[in-house]
Protein backbone atom coordinates (compact mmCIF):
# COMPACT_ATOMS: atom_id res chain seq x y z
CA UNK A 1 0.00 0.00 0.00
CA UNK A 2 1.21 3.28 -1.02
CA UNK A 3 0.70 6.06 1.44
CA UNK A 4 0.60 9.79 0.66
CA UNK A 5 2.57 12.29 2.35
CA UNK A 6 -0.01 13.22 4.73
CA UNK A 7 -1.23 9.74 5.70
CA UNK A 8 2.73 8.99 6.07
CA UNK A 9 3.22 11.87 8.18
CA UNK A 10 0.07 10.83 10.43
CA UNK A 11 1.39 7.25 10.67
CA UNK A 12 4.40 8.50 12.39
CA UNK A 13 2.58 10.53 15.05
CA UNK A 14 0.97 7.73 15.47
CA UNK A 15 3.31 5.56 15.99
CA UNK A 16 5.18 7.97 18.40
CA UNK A 17 1.91 8.61 19.96
CA UNK A 18 1.17 4.69 20.56
CA UNK A 19 -0.81 3.81 22.59
CA UNK A 20 -3.23 6.63 22.03
CA UNK A 21 -7.09 7.64 21.99
CA UNK A 22 -9.06 9.35 19.10
CA UNK A 23 -8.80 12.38 20.85
CA UNK A 24 -5.48 12.66 20.82
CA UNK A 25 -5.48 12.34 17.53
CA UNK A 26 -8.24 14.15 16.85
CA UNK A 27 -6.29 17.06 18.25
CA UNK A 28 -3.41 16.29 16.64
CA UNK A 29 -4.55 16.18 13.06
CA UNK A 30 -6.91 18.87 13.27
CA UNK A 31 -9.88 16.46 12.58
CA UNK A 32 -13.52 16.85 13.56
CA UNK A 33 -14.24 14.41 16.55
CA UNK A 34 -13.73 11.10 16.79
CA UNK A 35 -15.47 9.42 14.07
CA UNK A 36 -13.80 11.46 11.66
CA UNK A 37 -10.32 10.12 13.28
CA UNK A 38 -11.85 6.25 13.28
CA UNK A 39 -13.02 6.74 9.44
CA UNK A 40 -9.74 8.15 8.38
CA UNK A 41 -7.68 5.43 10.41
CA UNK A 42 -9.89 2.78 8.36
CA UNK A 43 -9.40 4.09 5.11
CA UNK A 44 -5.97 5.50 4.97
CA UNK A 45 -4.13 3.32 8.08
CA UNK A 46 -6.37 0.19 8.20
CA UNK A 47 -3.29 -1.84 7.38
CA UNK A 48 -0.97 -0.33 10.17
CA UNK A 49 -2.83 -0.08 13.47
CA UNK A 50 -4.84 -1.99 15.79
CA UNK A 51 -6.65 -1.31 18.86
CA UNK A 52 -5.36 -3.51 22.23
CA UNK A 53 -6.99 -4.95 24.90
CA UNK A 54 -8.02 -1.20 25.95
CA UNK A 55 -9.33 0.02 22.73
CA UNK A 56 -6.42 2.19 22.73
CA UNK A 57 -5.08 2.85 18.97
CA UNK A 58 -1.74 0.95 18.45
CA UNK A 59 0.73 1.32 15.67
CA UNK A 60 1.70 -2.48 13.81
CA UNK A 61 5.13 -3.57 13.72
CA UNK A 62 5.33 -2.84 10.16
CA UNK A 63 4.14 0.65 10.69
CA UNK A 64 6.72 1.09 13.22
CA UNK A 65 9.27 -0.05 10.25
CA UNK A 66 7.69 1.62 7.37
CA UNK A 67 8.59 5.17 8.91
CA UNK A 68 11.95 3.67 10.65
CA UNK A 69 10.82 4.45 14.01
CA UNK A 70 13.50 2.94 16.71
CA UNK A 71 11.69 1.64 19.94
CA UNK A 72 15.04 1.12 21.69
CA UNK A 73 18.50 2.85 22.02
CA UNK A 74 21.78 1.17 21.59
CA UNK A 75 21.79 0.95 25.15
CA UNK A 76 17.99 -0.82 25.67
CA UNK A 77 16.51 1.97 26.89
CA UNK A 78 13.00 2.91 25.52
CA UNK A 79 12.45 5.65 23.29
CA UNK A 80 9.39 7.57 24.13
CA UNK A 81 8.13 10.09 21.84
CA UNK A 82 6.06 12.33 23.23
CA UNK A 83 4.55 16.21 22.90
CA UNK A 84 6.15 18.59 24.77
CA UNK A 85 3.50 18.60 27.55
CA UNK A 86 3.87 14.65 28.42
CA UNK A 87 7.81 15.30 27.81
CA UNK A 88 7.37 18.20 30.62
CA UNK A 89 5.38 15.97 32.84
CA UNK A 90 7.82 13.41 32.76
CA UNK A 91 10.43 15.85 33.71
CA UNK A 92 8.81 16.57 36.53
CA UNK A 93 6.96 13.74 37.92
CA UNK A 94 7.98 11.59 41.19
CA UNK A 95 10.18 8.98 40.43
CA UNK A 96 8.92 4.96 41.08
CA UNK A 97 9.88 5.13 44.58
CA UNK A 98 8.80 8.67 45.76
CA UNK A 99 5.58 9.36 46.78
CA UNK A 100 2.78 10.22 44.27
CA UNK A 101 1.77 13.22 43.20
CA UNK A 102 -1.89 15.07 43.34
CA UNK A 103 -2.90 16.81 39.50
CA UNK A 104 -2.53 20.03 41.28
CA UNK A 105 0.64 19.19 42.58
CA UNK A 106 2.21 17.99 39.12
CA UNK A 107 0.66 21.61 37.90
CA UNK A 108 2.31 23.40 40.45
CA UNK A 109 5.91 21.93 39.60
CA UNK A 110 5.06 22.64 35.88
CA UNK A 111 4.74 25.91 36.50
CA UNK A 112 7.80 26.21 38.79
CA UNK A 113 9.89 24.58 35.68
CA UNK A 114 7.94 27.25 33.94
CA UNK A 115 5.62 25.37 31.92
CA UNK A 116 2.15 26.57 31.10
CA UNK A 117 -0.72 24.04 31.59
CA UNK A 118 -3.85 24.01 33.26
CA UNK A 119 -5.84 21.16 35.46
CA UNK A 120 -7.25 19.65 32.30
CA UNK A 121 -4.43 19.39 30.44
CA UNK A 122 -2.22 17.77 33.04
CA UNK A 123 -4.97 15.29 34.33
CA UNK A 124 -5.36 14.30 30.58
CA UNK A 125 -1.53 14.03 30.03
CA UNK A 126 -1.42 12.06 33.33
CA UNK A 127 -3.79 9.70 32.26
CA UNK A 128 -2.22 9.20 28.53
CA UNK A 129 1.02 8.73 30.23
CA UNK A 130 -0.70 6.05 32.63
CA UNK A 131 -1.89 4.42 29.34
CA UNK A 132 1.39 3.76 27.51
CA UNK A 133 3.08 2.46 31.13
CA UNK A 134 4.98 5.19 32.15
CA UNK A 135 3.47 6.65 34.91
CA UNK A 136 1.10 4.79 37.69
CA UNK A 137 -2.07 6.04 39.20
CA UNK A 138 -2.60 5.40 42.91
CA UNK A 139 -5.88 6.25 44.65
CA UNK A 140 -5.21 8.24 47.71
CA UNK A 141 -8.10 10.71 48.99
CA UNK A 142 -7.66 11.78 45.55
CA UNK A 143 -5.88 10.44 42.39
CA UNK A 144 -1.96 10.29 42.38
CA UNK A 145 0.26 9.61 40.11
CA UNK A 146 4.27 8.73 39.80
CA UNK A 147 6.46 7.13 37.30
CA UNK A 148 6.07 3.35 36.85
CA UNK A 149 9.91 2.70 35.60
CA UNK A 150 13.10 4.42 36.87
CA UNK A 151 13.85 7.86 34.51
CA UNK A 152 17.24 6.16 33.56
CA UNK A 153 15.27 3.39 31.96
CA UNK A 154 13.65 5.49 28.93
CA UNK A 155 14.96 8.48 26.95
CA UNK A 156 12.20 11.60 25.93
CA UNK A 157 12.44 12.78 22.36
CA UNK A 158 9.91 15.53 22.04
CA UNK A 159 7.56 16.05 19.54
CA UNK A 160 6.24 18.72 17.73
Amino acid sequence: MTLSEEARERLEELVALQPTKNAELEERWGLDGGSEVHQYLESELKEYYYRNDDSLICATEDAAELVGAETETEDGKRIVRAPPLQAAVLDVLAGPDERSESVVSVLHALEDAGHEADVDDVRATLRSLVDKGLAERIQRTVPTYRLATPRDAFVVEELD
